[in-house]
């Protein structure tokens, strides 16, 4: 299962994804992993979390991310839930990306039973069906 949590910039996006994370930490039987962004989240994160810096692994593309996260899941099987906070800035302003992307995370959560969060900074009005049934 996916969540989409997409609003402008300052609409507290990052801060319903902190709460979810948190959430998850105190309930979860699995591992928790969190790809942001640059090291902005570093003391907001509990350290359960594993907390990957996207710009670390030189993450450009929504083709990357989904190498990336494939990676991951091989690696580790006991990966629950994954939390992407601001999707454009790792694979850049791409809506045909994005949407792509999501369709490939669902089925990808699906196959592996794991859930995914991620952030938007983009227009909710905006947004395609296709995304607007994880928001």
């Amino acid at each position: 299962m996916i969540h989409v949590i997409m609003g402008l910039k300052g609409s507290g996006k990052t801060k319903k994804l902190l709460g979810a994370i948190h959430d998850t930490v105190a309930a979860s039987q699995g591992d928790v992993v969190c790809i942001e962004y640059g090291k902005k989240l570093t003391y907001d994160v509990s350290y359960k979390v594993r907390l990957v810096d996207s710009q670390e692994y030189g993450i450009r593309s929504a083709e990357m991310l989904e190498g990336f996260l494939s990676g991951l899941h091989a690696g580790n099987f006991d990966i629950t839930h994954v939390f992407i906070d601001n999707l454009y800035k790792t694979i850049g302003n791409d809506r045909a990306a994005a949407e792509s992307f999501v369709a490939w995370c669902a089925k990808f959560a699906s196959d592996n039973n794991m859930e995914i969060t991620m952030t938007v900074s983009d227009d909710p009005a905006q947004a395609p069906d296709s995304v607007k049934q994880y928001m």
